[in-house]
């Protein structure tokens, strides 16, 4: 990254592959055109992970993670996201349960959520965008 350090784009473009796990879900939850340079993005992903080094959420914190009644699903899932990244070593099994029990029981999807087996986190946000279409 050195060699490109006077190319923003580059820069920004090159730093995003880099990222894994919680890191890559926490870049998708930042909003479009967000961010206009590289020392922008740099300072905004040393100011969201300093945080975590110092308050550390566990499991149980998904669980109180709840759709509300206004909110659309697509709101409801980037602040599941932005939550799960705040939880390190987040199991998938867990998490696909707290956000499968996110929803509100007379919520259409909920039944359909519940009843499948062995769902992962990826196949409950994939079934949620396609319902949400």
């Amino acid at each position: 990254m050195i060699f490109y350090r006077n190319n923003d784009n580059l820069m920004c473009k090159i730093f995003v592959t880099i990222l894994q796990g919680e890191a890559q879900d926490w870049f998708h939850t930042l909003q479009p055109q967000s961010i206009r340079s590289f020392d922008e993005l740099s300072l905004v992903f040393i100011k969201e992970y300093s945080f975590y080094c110092s308050i550390k959420k566990k499991f149980d914190h998904l669980s109180n993670v709840k759709k509300n009644l206004n909110e659309s699903i697509h709101e409801y899932v980037k602040r599941f996201k932005a939550e799960k990244v705040k939880i390190f070593g987040c199991n998938d099994s867990i998490t696909s349960a707290a956000f499968q029990k996110g929803f509100p029981a007379d919520y259409s999807l909920f039944g359909e959520l519940i009843m499948k087996e062995d769902l992962t986190l990826a196949d409950s946000f994939t079934l949620v965008k396609k319902h949400a279409l």
